[in-house]
């Protein structure tokens, strides 16, 4: 079970992160195409490894409205990251990390800002991005974006018409963004094919919720997600 100093510190995690997680008073200058976002500005950042070094928390929070961007020889694909889920290391019984450190895990308890993709039920990918200082062996699981670029690309990997079904769970998305085992390890904050980017939107409203599809420490509120998005896997 998880020690009450970490089930104190997610709880300060998840109030700290309510009040105001983008630290951004400047006015709204435009509408993304969602109602849920707000763009402050137009110019692309990756983002840098000191935002994987937050509370995980913190980072699941504030990567609703991110970018995950994924470039492959067949064209690009993004989408806005919607809903995100986290898992804080060894002591949290759900996380991969308690199982100890083995050649699955091992990216997990690497540096982060990087990528934790993993096969799951012999059927699909799920993508995580690493977070907290090497050794903490957490991340946050991206659960569902809104897509972005790319989105003929994404129906044809996916085999469906449907907008809102092409990345609305984290393996949809894998699917749609042909995301697999060779993006495991790949380094986040580089510019390369595999990265997260701030664009400048900001999600205004979110809901916290209880993580999906685990059985152990299933109680915790650790998965966040955009409010009024249509794009998410589970209200």
């Amino acid at each position: 079970m998880m020690n009450a100093e970490r089930r104190k510190r997610g709880q300060e995690d998840i109030k700290r992160s309510k009040k105001n997680v983008n630290g951004d008073s400047r006015e709204p200058e435009c509408r993304a195409r969602d109602s849920s976002f707000i763009v402050h500005h137009s110019s692309f950042q990756i983002l840098p490894r000191s935002f994987y070094l937050q509370p995980t928390l913190d980072v699941a929070r504030q990567l609703l409205g991110k970018v995950l961007v994924h470039r492959t020889a067949e064209g690009v694909c993004s989408g806005i990251i919607v809903e995100t889920e986290s898992y804080l290391g060894p002591e949290d019984a759900a996380c991969h990390s308690a199982r100890g450190r083995t050649a699955r895990t091992e990216v997990m308890f690497g540096p982060p800002g990087h990528a934790y993709v993993y096969f799951t039920y012999g059927m699909h990918y799920c993508f995580n991005a690493v977070t907290q200082p090497e050794g903490m062996a957490e991340a946050v699981l991206v659960r569902a974006v809104e897509p972005l670029e790319g989105i003929e690309l994404m129906r044809s990997r996916r085999g469906t018409d449907n907008l809102r079904a092409l990345a609305s769970g984290p393996g949809k998305l894998c699917q749609a963004m042909a995301i697999g085992r060779h993006c495991n390890g790949a380094d986040l904050t580089r510019k390369d094919h595999f990265h997260i980017e701030d664009r400048g939107i900001v999600v205004e409203d979110v809901v916290w919720a209880r993580r999906v599809g685990i059985r152990m420490a299933a109680e915790h509120e650790w998965r966040c997600y955009v409010k009024n998005s249509r794009f998410i896997s589970k209200r």
